[in-house]
């Protein structure tokens, strides 16, 4: 399912690019052809302003004042010789009456934009006047119309990407509640199977180190099946001493390390009040020291540091394993990622669940370096 949203963003990132580059090639080539009629028109209407200062006869005369009226929409300044402003059309009047630097700062526009028509007033005399046009609000509109229509463009992929990545989140909280839930239902009956015939054996007292052996395993049982129990629900949070629930369960990992692993506590102060779900906290604790002992490869040494903060809790685990590459350090969180060759890559998921959900913490990974070892950190409110 990852892979196929992966795909299917893939997909609607290259049609939309796909659209948008085309849409500017189209529209950057409409408004060059607009431009070109532009021109046109200006240096059709200067020619007409020509016949009028050369007092043609009366047909042309009138065919002049026709050009000349016609344009509405293209916006014109005229100047004299010295540079000074003599008339202007198709300009708002209401800015021109308001700001008296509006007409002035419209003349530098038309400068940047086209070169002048320069039209004869008197040669005799060095008389000229130049007049400066710029693009009409229909062109302005065709060039800018590409990046509306990115704007819009992006926004509409943002909506679905952010539909599609909290649907494809939800699916996959429910898959994994209801995976948990349902374990923790099927192991409840063989569990209760057990702890029957654990009180048969009792009955013998040949069998009694056998019964206490199975107890144990038993209880682990019954913590693994409340821990799944929890996922999907609220859990109640406790006051305990986060570091003895920590020494705990680094005494549980320890008798099972193997003999070249070194685990060891460094802490200040041996009592630290935090609010915790101990079961599911554990459940985080024990996942990240497997995940070091997997990661040393039978030798090494995990260090856990435990530091009181005024206003948060600092808990380092760190191992000197083989590392992880500063890209996947976001990674190793998502459901499905795992370097393990028998791995579900669930795990670091459900820890930062946990911790993120449940306890309204963080947990990242703080340092790595390949072949040196790597440092996971939980960051726990006061």
């Amino acid at each position: 399912m990852f892979k196929q949203f992966i795909g299917w963003k893939f997909v609607l990132v290259s049609t939309a690019v796909v659209i948008i580059v085309g849409t500017i090639w189209y529209v950057s080539s409409l408004a060059s052809k607009l431009e070109e009629e532009e021109t046109k028109k200006v240096a059709t209407w200067v020619a007409a302003n020509r016949e009028l200062l050369q007092a043609p006869d009366e047909a042309n005369l009138n065919l002049a004042v026709e050009i000349i009226t016609n344009n509405t929409s293209i916006p014109v300044i005229i100047t004299n010789e010295a540079g000074d402003i003599i008339d202007s059309r198709n300009l708002d009047t209401n800015k021109i009456a308001r700001d008296p630097s509006y007409m002035t700062e419209q003349l530098a526009s038309f400068k940047n934009q086209h070169p002048p028509f320069i039209m004869e007033i008197d040669a005799k005399n060095n008389l000229y006047n130049y007049i400066y046009y710029g693009d009409s609000l229909i062109l302005k509109q065709v060039r800018y119309y590409p990046y509306i229509q990115l704007i819009v463009v992006a926004l509409f992929i943002s909506i679905v990407l952010v539909a599609l990545s909290t649907s494809n989140r939800a699916t996959q909280n429910l898959v994994w509640v209801g995976m948990a839930k349902e374990t923790a239902h099927q192991l409840g009956t063989p569990l209760s199977s057990i702890e029957a015939w654990i009180e048969i054996l009792k009955d013998n007292d040949a069998n009694e180190q056998i019964a206490t052996e199975l107890r144990k395993d038993v209880d682990r049982l019954k913590l693994i099946t409340e821990r799944f129990s929890k996922i999907g629900s609220v859990p109640q949070l406790e006051e305990r001493n986060l570091v003895e629930q920590v020494e705990n369960m680094v005494a549980y990992i320890r008798k099972r390390a193997p003999q070249k692993v070194q685990l060891t506590m460094h802490t200040q102060e041996h009592d630290i009040p935090s609010m915790i779900s101990p079961s599911l906290f554990d459940w985080v604790i024990e996942n990240l020291l497997k995940n070091a002992l997997d990661a040393m490869e039978g030798k090494g040494t995990i260090d856990i540091y435990i530091e009181s903060h005024p206003a948060h809790i600092i808990l380092d685990i760190t191992d000197t394993g083989k590392g992880i590459p500063k890209a996947n350090f976001e990674k190793v969180f998502k459901p499905g990622f795992s370097t393990k060759k028998r791995g579900w890559g669930l795990g670091l998921s459900l820890a930062k669940r946990i911790i993120e959900d449940y306890h309204k913490g963080r947990l990242s990974v703080k340092w790595s370096e390949l072949n040196k070892g790597t440092t996971f950190r939980i960051l726990l409110r006061k």
